[in-house]
């Protein structure tokens, strides 16, 4: 099983940014998205399983997450981006059903992907 992340780069304030994540091996009712800023512990941006979206009250409204079954890809798209959303951004996917009631808890997910950078300039 393995996550691949892609789509990171540098925007100005302001802009926008496509992340995917490819999953191969198998596919994952739970998804997510978390984040991690220099010198900051990795943080929870956002998650979905069936029927169920949430966010981090930081990108509510201008994060996005969706999922192409089709390709088995997970993608996060960011609008209206801010310097404070400088970070490596890494996907990850769960299988445990403790996850369903705690999507933002990162210890629950079991597979990571290798994180990609996103530099928001102001």
């Amino acid at each position: 099983v393995q996550l691949q992340a892609s789509g990171g780069g540098l925007v100005q304030a302001g802009g926008s940014l496509r992340l995917s994540c490819l999953a191969s091996g198998r596919t994952f009712s739970t998804n997510g998205w978390f984040r991690q800023a220099p010198g900051k512990e990795r943080e929870f941006v956002a998650a979905m399983r069936v029927g169920t979206t949430r966010y981090a009250d930081s990108v509510k409204g201008r994060f996005t997450i969706s999922r192409d079954n089709a390709k088995n890809t997970v993608y996060l798209q960011m609008s209206s981006l801010k310097p404070e959303d400088t970070a490596v951004y890494y996907c990850a996917a769960g299988v445990s059903s403790l996850i369903w009631s705690r999507l933002d808890d990162k210890s629950l997910y079991e597979y990571w992907g290798q994180g990609t950078q996103v530099t928001v300039s102001s």
